[in-house]
C-alpha cells in the first residue's frame, strides 16, 4: 500500500511540474508578444510616412565644400599680389622745453642720452624710413592693380610681389580717399593673370565668400566666411556702403579681394572692427560695383568726379517720414535746396520733399542717396520720384559735378529784433532771434524762433528738440515769432502728429536744417 501511494504521489507531482512548465512557456510567449507590439509601434511612429509633407534636408559633405573652396582659390590666387611700401618721414627736431608758467627751460630726460649717442637735438630733423604692407589684385593683364588708398597713400616706393614670387616696382595711377581705393601699375612685360569682377548688387546675406591677401605678411592666405550684412554705412565715409563679412581679415589684408563661390571679386577688403587689433569676425569690403566705377575713372583721368543734385538731406526715422506723408516710412527728406541754380532747384524740388527713387532704384536713407548720386556721371539725366504732401511726383533731373556745385547763400541783415519770451504748449521757452543769432543761423530776424529752454519729459524733448534750436516751421506752417508759435500749438489736439523744421548748429559751427516729429499726448 505504501509503495502504491508513493508511486501515485510521484506521478501527481510530475504532472504538476509539467503543467507549471507549460504555463511558464505560455506566459513567456505572451510577454514577448506584448513587448514585440510595443517595439513595433515605436518603430512605426518614426517611419518617413509620418513626415510625408516635409522635404529631406541635404547636408553637403565637408569634402565637397572643401573642394569648392580649393577650386575658387586656384582660380583667384594667381591674380592676388603682395604690396610692400616704403615712406621717408622727417622726424621733428626735439629742442629744450620751455618750463611751464614762463620759468627757465628744462632738459628732456632723454636729451642726456641723445648728446652721447647722436640723437636729434636742436637743428634739422633726421629722416626715418617707414615700411608697410598690404594686398591687391590684378584687374588688367597689362599690369593694372586695385588696392586701398591707405596702403599706398604716403608711399615713396611701392614694390609688388606676384603669386609666382616675381617682384616689380609699381607706380600710382590714381587715388581716391573718399572710397579708400587706389590703382597702381607694374610693367611685367608679359600677360598677367586677372581677377574677374562680379556684380556686387547680387550679393545677399549668408552667401559664402573667401578673403585673399597677406595678413601680417603671410602671403597666399585664404580665409572663408559668409556675408554677414550688406549696405553697412556706419564705417568710413559717405561714399562707402560696405559688405560685412566674418571671413578673417587682418592687417595686411587691406586691398585684397573678397570673392564669391564663382571665383568673382565682389568686394575689396578695407576695414575691420576689433577691440584687440586682430580679427574679431567683423570685416568690411567695398562692393565691386563701386570699385569698378572708381577704377574706370582713375584709369581714364587719374581722379574721381562725383555727381550731386544740390540739396542737403536728412535721414529721419519712420515716424517723421509718415508725418511728412510717406505712409511706409521710407525715403530721404530734402532739408534744404543748397543752390538756386542747381539740379534740384531746376527740377522743382522743395524743402520737405521726400526722395523715393532715382532711375527705378529705391532710396531708403541719406547714405544710399549720397552713394547713388555720387556714382552718376555729371550731365546724365535721371528720373526722380518724390513725395510732396503725401502725393507722388516724378521729374527729370540732370546730375551736376559735385566739385563745381557751390551753394550760393546769403544772409539778409536787418535791425536788431525785439526779444519776446514765453512758454508754449510744447514744453519749451522761445524768443525772437537777435540780429547776431540771425547772422549765425543765416536767417532774417523775423524768420523763426530760438529755443531757450526745454522741459524734461515734454513733447519737445520727446521729439528731439534741444536748447539752441531755431524753429522755422510747425506742420509746414512758417513760424516768425513766439506769438505765431503759440497760435499754432494751441490748435494742436491730443493724438495729433506734429512735425518741426528747425535749424541746428553743431560743435563745428555748421548749421543744418533738420526735421523732427512726435505725437501730442
Amino acid at each position: 500500500m505504501k509503495l502504491k501511494y508513493s508511486l501515485e504521489r510521484m506521478i501527481e507531482t510530475m504532472k504538476r511540474r509539467k503543467l507549471l512548465f507549460f504555463s511558464l512557456i505560455v506566459a513567456t510567449l505572451a510577454i514577448g508578444v506584448v513587448i514585440g507590439t510595443v517595439i513595433n509601434r515605436s518603430v512605426d511612429a518614426a517611419r518617413p510616412g509620418f513626415l510625408s509633407g516635409a522635404n529631406a534636408i541635404a547636408i553637403p559633405s565637408p569634402t565637397q565644400l572643401s573642394s569648392e573652396f580649393s577650386k575658387v582659390a586656384k582660380i583667384v590666387e594667381p591674380a592676388v599680389v603682395n604690396i610692400n611700401t616704403e615712406s621717408i618721414l622727417k622726424e621733428q627736431p626735439r629742442s629744450r622745453r620751455r618750463a611751464p608758467f614762463g620759468g627757465q627751460p628744462y632738459d628732456d630726460p632723454f636729451d642726456f642720452f641723445e648728446r652721447f649717442f647722436g640723437g636729434p637735438m636742436e637743428g634739422p630733423g633726421r629722416e626715418m624710413r617707414s615700411r608697410a604692407l598690404g594686398s591687391g589684385f590684378i584687374v588688367d593683364k597689362s599690369g593694372y592693380i586695385l588696392t586701398n588708398f591707405h596702403v599706398v597713400e604716403k608711399a615713396d616706393k611701392i614694390n609688388v610681389r606676384l603669386d609666382s614670387g616675381e617682384e616689380y616696382p609699381a607706380k600710382v595711377i590714381g587715388k581716391d580717399e573718399g572710397t579708400d581705393l587706389a590703382v597702381i601699375k607694374i610693367e611685367a612685360k608679359k600677360e598677367l593673370a586677372v581677377a574677374k569682377l562680379g556684380n556686387s548688387d547680387g550679393v545677399t546675406q549668408g552667401d559664402w565668400v573667401l578673403a585673399f591677401g597677406s595678413p601680417f605678411g603671410f602671403e597666399h592666405t585664404v580665409t572663408a566666411g559668409i556675408i554677414s550684412a550688406t549696405g553697412r554705412n556706419t564705417v568710413g565715409s559717405q561714399w562707402q556702403r560696405f559688405l560685412q563679412t566674418d571671413a578673417a581679415i587682418n592687417q595686411g589684408n587691406s586691398g585684397g579681394p573678397l570673392v564669391n563661390m564663382a571665383g568673382e571679386v565682389i568686394g575689396v577688403s578695407t576695414a575691420i572692427i576689433t577691440p584687440t587689433g586682430a580679427n574679431a569676425g567683423v570685416g568690411f569690403a567695398l562692393p565691386s560695383n563701386t570699385a569698378a566705377n572708381v577704377y574706370n575713372q582713375l584709369v581714364k583721368s587719374g581722379k574721381v568726379t562725383r555727381g550731386a543734385i544740390g540739396i542737403l538731406m536728412q535721414s529721419v526715422d519712420a515716424k517723421v517720414l509718415r508725418s511728412l506723408g510717406a505712409a511706409d516710412g521710407k525715403g530721404v527728406v530734402v532739408s534744404k535746396i543748397t543752390s538756386p541754380d542747381g539740379p534740384a532747384a531746376k527740377a522743382g524740388l522743395k524743402q520737405g520733399d521726400i526722395i523715393r527713387e532715382i532711375d527705378g532704384r529705391k532710396i531708403n536713407d541719406s547714405y544710399e542717396l549720397s552713394s547713388v548720386v555720387a556714382e552718376l556721371s555729371p550731365g546724365k539725366t535721371v528720373n526722380l520720384k518724390y513725395l510732396r504732401d503725401s502725393k507722388e511726383h516724378s521729374t527729370s533731373l540732370v546730375i551736376a559735378d559735385r566739385g563745381k556745385l557751390i551753394p550760393e547763400e546769403s544772409a539778409e541783415s536787418t535791425p536788431e529784433g525785439e526779444e519776446e519770451t514765453g512758454r508754449v504748449k510744447l514744453g519749451i521757452s522761445v524768443q525772437s532771434l537777435t540780429q547776431q543769432q540771425a547772422r549765425e543761423f543765416e536767417l532774417r530776424v523775423d524768420e523763426g524762433v530760438i529755443i531757450t529752454n526745454v522741459q524734461p519729459g515734454s513733447v519737445a524733448e520727446d521729439a528731439g528738440l534741444i536748447r539752441g534750436d531755431v524753429i522755422l516751421e510747425v506742420n509746414r506752417t512758417p513760424v516768425r515769432n513766439p506769438q505765431e508759435l503759440r497760435d499754432i500749438t494751441t490748435k494742436l489736439k491730443s493724438g495729433t502728429d506734429v512735425v518741426f523744421l528747425v535749424k541746428r548748429m553743431d560743435r563745428s559751427g555748421e548749421v543744418r536744417p533738420l526735421y523732427f516729429a512726435t505725437t501730442i499726448p
